[in-house]
């Protein structure tokens, strides 16, 4: 297997879809969700919240494709599906959480300075 280096600053490295990846509120809450153990479908939807089912299942596939969530079938009736993180993936939920806290301590200060920033 060939180690491959990005450089996110060059247009055409794959760095800039993975930063995307990582980078979009519905990836962050999934993985973050999933940090807590494997979820089913429906639960997830439901801890997330304001997502749609057709978004939900777009960034699973998306986040499955990057090797970041597993999928497991259970042969059931109907069929039970559960979501998990991938060992990949245990790296980020750190950095995430992080983001997520500081955004959660800062947001008053930023709803502050959007309001500022609109008045005048």
């Amino acid at each position: 297997m060939t180690l491959l280096v990005g450089d996110a600053y060059d247009p055409d490295c794959p760095t800039r879809h993975i930063l995307d990846r990582i980078g979009d509120k519905w990836a962050v809450l999934i993985l973050l969700t999933l940090a807590e153990g494997p979820v089913r479908f429906n639960d997830l939807r439901r801890r997330i919240g304001a997502i749609s089912q057709k978004m939900l299942s777009q960034t699973l596939k998306s986040l499955e494709r990057d090797g970041l969530v597993s999928r497991a079938a259970f042969p059931t009736v109907p069929v039970t599906v559960e979501y998990a993180l991938t060992p990949l993936a245990s790296g980020l939920i750190g950095l995430l959480t992080d983001i997520t806290r500081w955004a959660e301590s800062h947001v008053g200060q930023i709803m502050a300075a959007r309001r500022a920033h609109d008045a005048a």
